[in-house]
């Protein structure tokens, strides 16, 4: 195992953090993995799970099991673990410019003029011709703030990967996945193996989310190149979310770990014996599909439905109880679904969001 520190520039004099990168595997393999926790620094799950996987990659990497290099990034925001005010943890957004570490990443531009001139019959160099040129880009913008730096850093550790994990977890939930609809038959057996309750499928959107650089820019390579030159699949990427924030266990860690490496077994990254996942618990629905429940007014919230309930159109989520008034206003879902997040505070202020249920 490679063990490195990576500096982030400094946000004021007197002070420094880095990102630690742990690279397992042969160097330079034609397949790369590239794994990172808690991008939303208070999301403890991910990073538990991210400690148990760095144990299971060193014991493969020991047994010579490892066909892939595989990056693993257990602690990928060392800025939002420093965010603590008055006892609180703020760890999604940045308190220095209101930005969110997992959205606004700008869509990669002129990859595709960097391929010029570069791509031949050759599958292999094509490839790396492609991730030669995203790298290129990114070296092409030089972070001016601790936070651009942070996004820089790992984008560069992970614009080369042929699967991208971006592990998290919710406030209260289920565990549940994210990716997009053309990775979904390469992904399925992610979300078997982990026993995932709902998974939701980007249909071509961008969302300025940390995994949808790589994704996009090899959508864009595909869309100019179309079948002028081979290049292979597109990355794999995926957000998992190792259920609520307060699921902090050793025994829901192993699980969530031993699953990722189970499907990297399946994926050729790891050579051992593939193992046959359960069946989906829960079909795959688009995510904009989804139904987000917001508080038409303030009050204490009273959940009456359990996380990972399938809920039918009518069935009561939550009722808002004002013990000013004495009223008690009942949400109700308008779809069919898994009801799979919901926040973690029992108090709503008027407009916030209460709950999500799967939708399509």
């Amino acid at each position: 195992m490679l063990h490195e520190r990576i500096p982030l520039l400094p946000s004021t004099i007197g002070t420094q953090r880095e990102v630690v990168r742990l690279t397992y595997g042969p160097q330079g393999a034609d397949m790369k993995v590239y794994l990172q926790a808690s991008l939303h620094a208070d999301e403890t799950p991910a990073m538990l799970t991210a400690h148990v996987l760095r144990d299971l990659l060193q014991s493969l990497e020991d047994a010579g099991k490892l066909a892939a290099t595989i990056t693993l990034v257990p602690v990928a925001n060392p800025i939002g673990l420093s965010q603590h005010v008055l006892g609180q943890f703020f760890g999604c957004f940045d308190l220095n410019s209101a930005a969110n570490f997992n959205r606004g990443v700008a869509r990669p531009k002129d990859v595709c003029a960097r391929l010029e001139g570069r791509l031949r019959d050759d599958v292999v160099s094509n490839r790396r011709a492609i991730k030669d040129a995203m790298r290129a880009l990114l070296d092409a913008s030089p972070p001016a703030t601790e936070f651009d730096s942070l996004r820089s850093t790992l984008l560069k550790m992970s614009c080369d990967a042929d699967i991208v994990l971006d592990i998290h977890c919710s406030l209260e939930a289920v565990v549940h996945l994210y990716t997009d609809v053309e990775a979904w038959p390469r992904v399925e057996s992610l979300a078997r193996h982990l026993r995932s309750r709902a998974q939701m499928l980007f249909v071509g959107a961008d969302l300025g989310l940390f995994i949808d650089w790589v994704r996009l820019a090899w959508a864009d390579v595909r869309a100019h190149v179309g079948d002028r030159y081979p290049i292979g699949e597109g990355a794999v990427t995926a957000i998992i979310e190792c259920a609520g924030e307060r699921d902090v266990s050793y025994e829901s860690a192993r699980q969530q770990a031993q699953a990722i490496i189970a499907y990297l077994v399946e994926r050729g990254a790891i050579r051992d014996t593939p193992s046959t996942p359960d069946a989906l618990l829960h079909p795959a629905t688009p995510q904009a599909a989804s139904e987000h429940f917001y508080a038409a007014s303030s009050g204490i919230v009273v959940y009456r439905a359990r996380i990972g309930d399938v809920v039918e159109i009518g069935d009561a989520i939550c009722d808002i109880v004002d013990p000013i008034t004495g009223g008690t206003v009942t949400l109700r879902s308008g779809t069919k679904g898994v009801f799979y997040m919901r926040r973690a505070i029992r108090f709503i202020t008027a407009g916030a969001e209460i709950g999500r249920v799967t939708g399509g």
